[in-house]
């Protein structure tokens, strides 16, 4: 069987969601994209391919976790 990848990259308001290198959509937050990515793995689990996911450390985006600014309440 093949293997799917889904790679998260970019920084601040513009990430994007990679699959086998192509990209597949523009996201508000690393964790939006990383929950596409997961659930196109899903898929591709059920179709029985191997799965790799890449999501970078904090060192991107705005410097947190998410990848979003913060929110000043």
């Amino acid at each position: 069987m093949a293997m799917a990848s889904y790679e998260v990259v970019g920084t601040g308001a513009a990430w994007h969601l990679k699959q086998d290198g192509e990209p597949i959509g523009n996201y508000p937050s690393k964790e939006a994209a990383f929950e596409a990515a997961v659930a196109a793995a899903s898929l591709a689990i059920r179709e029985g391919h191997e799965v790799h996911i890449s999501v970078p450390d904090r060192s991107s985006g705005n410097q947190t976790a998410l990848g979003a600014k913060d929110q000043d309440y």
